[in-house]
């Protein structure tokens, strides 16, 4: 174990999908390794490439890469360069790809491109590849990393097995709740406030609704996951939350709109709550939600009370997509009320009994039904104001 400067990490390491595929093909052993060998993901990799930029990027946990102790090369070839063998063996030599210092404590690992493959950390490797190709970063950055020598292909599976099926998924509500003990402002904290206010509070729509921490105490109440509100309003606040909250972060004794977040006409279209952030107005944010969640209440108060689909994921998350074309079209207003949400939605002719799991399936595509239904009654056939997707 050691570590390893980001440099030196992106030149050595790599996962090769390819081959490991072919070794599948030629060892039965190796089945179980193909079988959890995941491939990238790009929506992951761009997360990870964002995060790298941040004022407080740190990864605590190890990369681990496996390597081979020596390799036979050709004795015309550069062995910093290359890690080719010629055809005729006495050309050929053996080269130490890792030298131990147990005195000094110092592990050299012979600089070849591509010479370790990795184990655990793909993601984060190919993260760091993108966020440095397209981002002049020029302070030290290491990585704690564990290295295996010659471990066989068994092993590595393993490893790997072990790795990627035991491991447990942190709670995203639990993720959320510690916002709470933040100093600074942030999309993610701004969103934990506000949904622990709406829960809180006697008076609100979503009093008591919610699943702190992502589990119900009360299964026939608590009806919609911590981490699934705060997401639909971060939503509606920024693009990149972490990008927001690292540039808050690098200027915290200055107002959120002195900190540089980036703010358009397009964003007021898409982002309705960002203009509210940024001028640190969270409790406008409160009043919108509150009153047009207290008009779907009075709507259809026998569903949303009964824990019908209405107050569960798939019927909060498309009345909350549903919330921008109906704020945009009622003037953008964050002192919108009550009764001007609750007059747009009598024009639906969705009733009580219709928000079952049969009508709307839960999911995307029941969101996406719920949601459409709701534009064509309530705001579109050619009605002013009608702000399309």
């Amino acid at each position: 174990m050691g570590k390893l400067g980001w440099k030196d990490l992106l030149e050595i390491a790599h996962a090769d999908i390819r081959k490991i595929h072919e070794e599948s093909l030629r060892s039965d052993s190796f089945d179980s390794y193909l079988g959890i060998q995941r491939e990238l993901s790009p929506s992951r990799i761009s997360e990870i490439s964002e995060y790298f930029r941040t004022q407080d990027a740190t990864f605590p946990t190890s990369i681990i890469l496996s390597i081979k102790s020596s390799s036979i090369i050709s004795k015309q070839i550069d062995v910093g360069l290359k890690n080719e063998y010629a055809d005729n063996e006495q050309d050929n030599e053996i080269v130490s790809n890792v030298i131990i210092d147990e005195q000094k404590q110092i592990i050299k690992i012979r600089k070849v491109k591509e010479i370790a493959s990795i184990l655990d950390g793909q993601h984060r490797i190919e993260g760091l590849r993108e966020g440095f190709e397209n981002y002049l970063f020029t302070e030290d950055f290491e990585f704690n990393i564990t290295l295996f020598i010659d471990m066989d292909i068994d092993d590595q599976a393993q490893v790997f097995s072990v790795i990627n099926k035991a491991q447990t998924k942190v709670n995203k509500s639990l993720v959320y709740d510690l916002y709470e003990f933040t100093k600074v402002n942030s999309p993610q904290k701004t969103a934990h406030d506000i949904v622990r206010i709406l829960n809180k509070n006697d008076k609100s729509p979503f009093f008591r609704k919610v699943k702190i921490l992502g589990v119900a105490n009360d299964k026939d109440r608590e009806t919609i996951a911590q981490a699934t509100l705060a997401e639909l309003i971060i939503d509606y606040i920024t693009a990149s939350p972490i990008v927001d909250r690292d540039l808050i972060r690098r200027k915290k004794n200055v107002p959120i709109k002195k900190a540089g977040l980036s703010y358009s006409t397009k964003d007021e279209e898409r982002r309705i709550f960002r203009s509210m952030f940024i001028n640190e107005n969270n409790e406008y944010i409160i009043n919108v939600l509150w009153m047009y969640f207290s008009a779907v209440k009075k709507r259809w108060p026998r569903a949303w009370d009964d824990s019908s689909l209405l107050s569960k994921s798939t019927g909060v998350i498309a009345f909350m997509r549903f919330l921008r074309p109906l704020f945009i079209s009622l003037g953008s207003r964050w002192d919108i009320t009550e009764n001007e949400y609750y007059s747009v939605l009598s024009r639906s002719t969705l009733k009580d009994s219709d928000f079952t799991k049969e009508k709307f399936i839960p999911g995307t595509s029941g969101q996406s039904k719920l949601y459409h239904l709701l534009v064509q009654e309530c705001i579109a056939n050619g009605k002013p104001g009608f702000v399309p997707e």
